[in-house]
C-alpha cells in the first residue's frame, strides 16, 4: 500500500466529513484551495448553516495550540487558540488510526469552546496543546495514571448534528 501522508489525511478527512454530512441529509459545500478562511465546509439544513473546520489525524491526536504556548501556560494557549476562532465554527475531528482503508474513520464534532475546555482539563488540569482521542499518561508524566479522551457525546450522530444546528446554526 502507498504511504498515507499528512496531505492524504487532510484530503481524505474533508471528503469523509462531507460525505457523512451528506449521508445525514445536509447540503454540503466544500471550499478548495490553499489558505482557506476559518472553515473547510458549509453544511446547510433549511435556513440554518454551520461552518465546519475539518482536522484529520492518523495518530489518535490533534495538535491544536502549540504555536500559542509560551512559558508552559497551557490554559493561556487554549484561550489564545479560542480567540482566533469564530465561536460558531464547528470542528470536525476525523481519526484514521486503527482503521483500514476501506473502513470509515471515527468522526467527532465539537465547538471551539468545548475543545478549549477539554484542552484545559487535560493532564489533570495542567492543560495540553494536543487534543487526544484516548491517551493514558505514563508513570513519568505530570498526569501519571490518568486518561484523557474525547467526550463520547462528540461522536457524530443525528442527535449531535441536530443540537449543533439548533444551537450554533446561523
Amino acid at each position: 500500500m502507498k504511504e498515507f501522508t499528512s496531505w492524504h489525511v487532510g484530503v481524505a478527512a474533508e471528503a469523509y466529513a462531507a460525505a457523512l454530512l451528506a449521508r445525514y441529509g445536509y447540503n454540503v459545500s466544500v471550499q478548495y484551495g490553499a489558505n482557506q478562511p476559518e472553515y473547510d465546509l458549509i453544511a446547510v439544513s433549511g435556513d440554518k448553516m454551520l461552518k465546519i473546520s475539518v482536522k484529520g489525524s492518523k495518530d489518535k491526536k490533534w495538535g491544536l495550540t502549540q504555536k500559542y504556548l509560551k512559558n508552559s501556560d497551557y490554559h493561556k494557549a487554549a484561550d489564545m487558540w479560542l480567540a482566533a476562532h469564530h465561536k460558531k465554527t464547528i470542528f470536525c475531528l476525523v481519526q484514521f488510526s486503527g482503521t483500514e482503508p476501506n473502513e470509515m474513520p471515527r468522526i467527532y464534532l465539537a465547538t471551539p469552546n468545548e475543545i478549549a475546555d477539554r484542552l484545559k482539563e487535560s493532564a489533570c488540569g495542567r492543560g495540553e496543546t494536543i487534543l487526544f482521542e484516548n491517551h493514558r499518561w505514563s508513570n513519568r508524566a505530570y498526569a501519571k495514571g490518568t486518561t484523557d479522551s474525547i467526550p463520547k457525546e462528540w461522536l457524530i450522530s443525528e442527535e449531535r448534528l441536530n443540537y449543533l444546528f439548533e444551537t450554533y446554526g446561523q
